[in-house]
């Protein structure tokens, strides 16, 4: 058998089945049913689909694997059943591929299906590199079990989770070729934005022994990968494209690409240099019956223009990484950091209009009693406001103080993401403190759509990157994009092994300094201070004037801080408005003294937009001339 899969990958033309899933959804399988299950339940439907695509031509049929790793398999509760449906798959398709070469004579091949795991690895998600192996491991170690010959791992919209796929293939099954597909956009570029050429070299590295690009938008899309690709590598070259996008025709997702397309497709992925083609999405034994013509016809003719010989470039190109400007030189509240100043800030919410005349007015009497900076939240607990940033520039150009853009990843993806923070760089906008923000449940528009392609963490290394001058393809931008980075912090959570590890996962990503969530037990912070002391970074501290009792169970109820009984009591004693303001500026008054010698800062809120009290606060009384 070893010498028949070597001939696979010695540059001769290798045809794959097509796609799984539209065979057995037109079947009548729901499509949120869990397909890998069927291994078990209905083996004879599975087998029809390989017999089927064997019938038509392929040499190679993937398994009905696709999704059986445990954390797809964990939404349908079938976490524990990875082995049995990956050994039942490769089972399947073993019997379905032995009894054709025994009645037919004809020799085809097992290839392992591995798909993605669906959910984003570190540091964009919270799935670490070696949880996604492991991952990644058991699935494979059945699939080779199974009797498989070779494993594709397909569809893969992170090169980074490709990596660790490769990993764990060479660690339990080192005896099985590996071929890689990723899965690109209109552009051609992979969903995490690296570029063909950078992904065909990484996996080229990590050792793949083919590499390719499945699904996407269809034939025009994965051919101008394959061009693209074949630049960057001397590996055989796998090109397995949908048939096109699915149309909605009378409720039911049709594609629209014919067989013939298919085929002429075939002919031209071949001249390009692909020694592997297949089908994926909306691909039917019809459409893998015509591409077998297809590459009989080019056999038959001696068209001789497949691409064997092509220069690997991979040392000639770099990440055209660059050094950022020290901190202290990026901004005022940089230099501050950097030079050991103790800092202050004040936080201005937006409005929740178009008119900030207030908040404007609040900047500068805050900017003529001292602070150092203002604080602008982004959308705070999911309300519907001005945007931060366009407040921070407002506030930076009419006022000139500086200021601390909040940046959620509520509302935005990976896309937009970036482009905010380039177009934030070039305007001016120099710190950013970043958070993964409230879900849309908690504010006025409890039905909009919460984004989260990343978390805080994942926001963080984005930042990070465009300091080195990369985008999150790392791909060059022209330069660093020179922002300060901030993380937030909350010492006061139940979960404080969680708050830390998330911290320390922060500051491992590129976070320069912290702000923490307000202050009203100072135990915590000195508890939280200790457990950072291996990957300490300046902390500001966060502190709110209380305005009453009821503010104060809001702090505690609402935001899930830390507000001690004695808080309550001394708030409760208050026998009006004016008690109660007073009585809050003073404990916050006593929190920032209380934690002055353990902090590089304190951010001041102002809630109902009170600037004044959050100036006196800071002890801030008298306008700096």
């Amino acid at each position: 058998m070893a010498v028949g899969i070597d001939r696979l990958f010695a540059g001769g033309t290798v045809l794959c089945d097509g796609a799984m899933g539209t065979m057995l959804y037109s079947c009548g399988v729901f499509i949120n049913r869990c397909y890998d299950e069927l291994n078990v339940s209905q083996p004879e439907m599975v087998r029809s689909v390989h017999q089927q695509y064997l019938q038509a031509g392929a040499e190679v049929i993937e398994t009905n694997t696709f999704g059986a790793n445990s954390l797809r398999l964990e939404r349908f509760g079938l976490r524990e059943k990875v082995r049995d449906f990956n050994l039942a798959g490769a089972a399947i398709a073993r019997q379905t591929v032995d009894a054709i070469r025994e009645k037919q004579g004809s020799e085809a091949f097992v290839a392992g299906a591995v798909g993605p795991l669906g959910v984003r690895l570190e540091p964009l998600g919270k799935l670490g590199l070696e949880e996604a192996r492991a991952a990644f491991a058991e699935q494979i170690s059945a699939l080779a079990e199974g009797g498989v010959d070779l494993l594709i791992i397909e569809t893969m919209m992170s090169i980074d989770e490709a990596e660790q796929a490769v990993l764990a293939a060479r660690e339990v099954a080192p005896h099985l070729k590996v071929a890689v597909m990723v899965t690109v956009d209109e552009e051609g570029n992979c969903l995490d934005g690296t570029s063909p050429e950078v992904a065909a070299q990484r996996l080229t590295a990590i050792g793949a022994d083919a590499v390719g690009c499945n699904c996407s938008s269809g034939p025009a899309t994965v051919l101008s990968v394959i061009e693209r690709m074949r630049e960057a590598t001397t590996l055989p070259l796998l090109a397995m494209p949908n048939a096109g996008m699915p149309r909605n025709v009378e409720g039911r997702n049709i594609y629209l690409t014919s067989p013939e397309y298919m085929a002429s497709f075939t002919r031209k992925a071949v001249r390009a240099g692909a020694t592997w083609v297949g089908g994926c999405c909306g691909t039917t034994p019809a459409h893998t019956r015509s591409m077998r013509g297809a590459l009989r016809a080019m056999e038959a003719q001696d068209l001789g223009e497949k691409t064997t010989e092509h220069t690997l470039h991979a040392a000639t190109t770099s990440e055209h990484r660059v050094e950022p400007k020290p901190l202290r030189e990026r901004s005022l509240v940089g230099r501050m950091i950097a030079d050991g100043e103790f800092v202050t800030m004040v936080e201005i919410v937006p409005p929740k209009g178009f008119d900030c005349t207030k908040e404007l007015a609040g900047a500068l009497l805050l900017k003529k009693r001292g602070v150092h900076a203002i604080n602008v939240p982004d959308s705070p607990r999911a309300s519907a406001r001005m945007s931060a940033q366009s407040l921070c520039v407002q506030i930076q150009q009419q006022v000139g103080i500086e200021t601390i853009l909040h940046y959620t990843c509520r509302d935005r993806n990976v896309l937009s993401i970036q482009s905010d923070l380039l177009g934030a760089s070039s305007i001016g906008l120099k710190n950013i403190l970043c958070l993964t923000g409230d879900p849309p449940k908690m504010g006025n528009y409890p039905d909009a759509t919460a984004v989260f392609d990343v978390d805080a963490i994942g926001l963080v290394n984005i930042v990070h990157g465009l300091n080195q001058g990369l985008d999150i393809g790392r791909n060059p931008i022209g330069g660093s994009a020179g922002f300060t980075i901030s993380a937030a912090a909350n010492p006061g959570v139940p979960d404080i092994d969680h708050e830390v590890r998330r911290f320390a996962y922060k500051v491992e990503a590129g976070a320069e300094f912290c702000i923490t969530q307000p202050v009203f037990d100072l135990r915590l912070l000195e508890d939280f201070l200790r457990r950072i002391e291996g990957f300490r970074i300046p902390v500001i501290a966060g502190i709110w004037p209380l305005t009453s009792v009821r503010n104060a169970e809001f702090m505690k109820n609402d935001l899930r801080l830390s507000v001690p009984d004695e808080i309550f009591t001394r708030m409760g004693a208050a026998s009006n408005k004016e008690d109660a303001l007073a009585e809050g500026l003073k404990i916050a008054q006593e929190m920032l003294a209380g934690v002055r010698g353990a902090v590089q800062g304190v951010q001041v809120s102002a809630p109902f937009s009170k600037y004044t009290a959050a100036a006196e606060v800071l002890g801030f009384t008298e306008e700096i001339a």
